[in-house]
């Protein structure tokens, strides 16, 4: 089961008001400029450091405790940019970080790729000097859905497998959907089923803080197919209600994947509630594939025989992600975010993206990109015949109950989008 990363709407009022933050930076001029920058988006207190060394002095002296924000250059003497990132991550120095450098872009994918590797870390994103007020905006408003005490590793323990039997006994796992859009015409073409847990309590607790706990266990199969079930009967719901035909991604676990009695209690769940299987796309990534090739590979098979759609998921973060795709019959390939978010800026990013959109058009099959979250990575998607986009640009995951209210409040929006009006 994927978990997605964590993003939020721009909130009411901005969560980093009146917070402390750290400036590294060797130039004067530069350092100013971005000192200025965050007194006039409202922060408080703003300290102030030349390097690396420096600003692990300044923030000992500070007490110690972790800042609400740093943000950093890449090129310093004495320590630079990256150690300092290092030394911040494995000290919970900080709760939330941005690197800016004016060097080689690809440098900084080597801090963005830390994000990728450790979730929890509180990594907001990288941007290019200059640094624009809009784009630093953008970042800080990750804030507003992380941890309010968020540091490398922060995280909260993870559940029991008791804990989470009790759970799924109670029926506390439930779908939410984020919307998969039509770049040329700005229509919801499908929805991706996203597992949240809503305790008894009402807390709801996001994927990050049980997913792990639940992969490789035995309750995973059990846990997938509750949700399935759930799926199955709201596509009835909006069958009933009117709503156009659209196709539901579900995400499928690596060792489920492989087991050839989950996948016939998976099919015969689905068969029997008289949704259509077209209607349903099997999520699937590399890694899941290659944990038992073979067989998954034989699965897999069964699955598109019968009708149902395959999904490639995070397509390009593996080491062969180019050779599975080819020897599976996958009809969507899912473009994972690390090469969409910021591709209008970065150039290898651009690259990367038009690359994978190139071979999905060739082969016949829906494109979609993930973690669509600017008009810039949008407009560059359409003008390179993305198929669809998913992305907080154009809705977070929600309950059930909001798709038929949040279709009607945007659909406007969204044409004016695909019209590449902008907003």
């Amino acid at each position: 089961m994927k978990i997605e990363p964590s993003s939020a709407a721009p909130p009411a009022i901005a969560t980093w008001h009146g917070r402390e933050v750290l400036v590294v930076e060797d130039s004067v001029v530069q350092r100013a400029y971005l000192v200025d920058l965050l007194r006039q988006l409202g922060f408080g207190t703003v300290l102030e450091a030349g390097d690396g060394n420096e600003a692990l002095s300044v923030i000992e002296a500070h007490g110690g405790n972790a800042l609400f924000l740093v943000l950093t250059d890449l090129e310093m003497p004495g320590m630079d940019g990256i150690e300092l990132t290092c030394q911040l991550r494995e000290r919970d120095l900080v709760q939330h970080l941005i690197v800016v450098s004016a060097r080689d872009p690809r440098l900084l994918e080597i801090i963005e790729n830390m994000k990728l590797e450790d979730p929890s870390f509180g990594l907001l994103g990288t941007l290019l000097k200059p640094v624009q007020s809009e784009s630093l905006v953008q970042l800080l408003k990750l804030t507003e859905d992380a941890p309010a005490a968020r540091g490398a590793h922060a995280a909260q323990d993870l559940p029991t497998l008791e804990v989470l039997a009790a759970a799924l006994a109670n029926q506390e796992f439930l779908p939410y959907f984020q919307p998969k859009v039509a770049m040329q015409s700005g229509q919801l073409k499908g929805v991706e089923a996203l597992a949240r847990w809503r305790r008894a309590d009402g807390t709801l607790v996001p994927p990050l803080q049980f997913i792990p706990a639940l992969e490789g266990s035995p309750l995973m199969a059990d846990f997938t197919l509750a949700i399935v079930q759930q799926v199955l009967a709201r596509m009835l719901d909006w069958q009933a209600a009117g709503l156009p035909p659209m196709t539901v991604s579900i995400n499928l676990a690596a060792d489920n994947l492989a087991e050839r009695g989950f996948i016939d209690r998976l099919t015969a769940l689905v068969l029997a509630s008289g949704v259509a299987p077209a209607a349903l796309v099997w999520e699937v990534t590399e890694t899941s594939v290659m944990r038992q090739l073979s067989q998954s590979l034989t699965n897999l098979g069964r699955l598109r025989l019968m009708g149902f759609g395959l999904a490639m998921d995070d397509f390009g973060i593996g080491y062969s992600s180019m050779q599975q795709f080819a020897r599976c019959p996958f009809t969507e390939l899912k473009i994972d975010r690390a090469f969409v978010h910021g591709a209008a800026q970065w150039p290898n990013r651009h690259v990367v993206l038009k690359s994978a959109l190139e071979l999905g058009q060739r082969l016949g099959v829906a494109t979609v990109a993930e973690g669509v979250e600017t008009e810039a990575d949008w407009q560059l998607l359409r003008d390179l015949g993305c198929d669809m986009a998913q992305g907080y640009l154009l809705a977070k995951p929600m309950p059930a109950e909001e798709l038929v209210g949040w279709m009607r409040q945007d659909r406007r929006r969204l044409r004016a989008l695909a019209g590449g009006l902008g907003m």
